[in-house]
């Protein structure tokens, strides 16, 4: 596994049990990058991951929400909710994967740890959210005129 996908499980693995309990998240990715022993560029970009995930939550989670209303964020399957806010943050904040890979990246996320329907459901509202760039385009301005820094 290349080593940037092997930081975006780690990231999604950190993001997923903050998900689920009342775990800090710092302290679940110093336990999961102990665990794995991975190397500095893997721990580096799962860092960057996990950092911009969790600033950008609150935006990536309205962003699902309107370009998947039939799906309450807070229902959602864990695995699939912080899938897109990864593949979000990734997109709108990162913008050094081309588009198409990130989106590649996720639904392999979602094969891997989602359920039988995941990869679609993923791949399904991504494409609707870069199919109507206008819109997302405001999501993406939002973000960039209030990002907030965890620490």
């Amino acid at each position: 596994m290349k080593s940037r996908s092997t930081a975006r499980v780690t990231a999604l693995q950190v993001l997923y049990e903050v998900d689920c309990s009342t775990h800090d998240v710092w302290q679940a990715f110093a336990d999961r990058v102990h665990a794995e022993r991975l190397s500095k560029d893997v721990t580096d970009f799962a860092r960057d991951v996990v950092t911009g995930t969790t600033a950008l939550q609150a935006m990536a989670d309205k962003a699902i929400q309107h370009f998947a209303p039939e799906y309450p964020v807070d229902q959602m399957a864990v695995v699939d909710r912080n899938i897109l806010r990864m593949a979000i943050w990734e997109i709108t904040q990162h913008q050094e994967t081309p588009v198409k890979v990130v989106i590649n990246e996720a639904v392999e996320l979602a094969k891997t740890f989602g359920s039988d329907t995941a990869p679609s459901f993923i791949n399904g509202v991504l494409g609707a959210m870069l199919q109507n760039e206008a819109e997302f385009t405001a999501f993406l301005n939002q973000a960039e005129s209030s990002p907030t820094v965890i620490e």
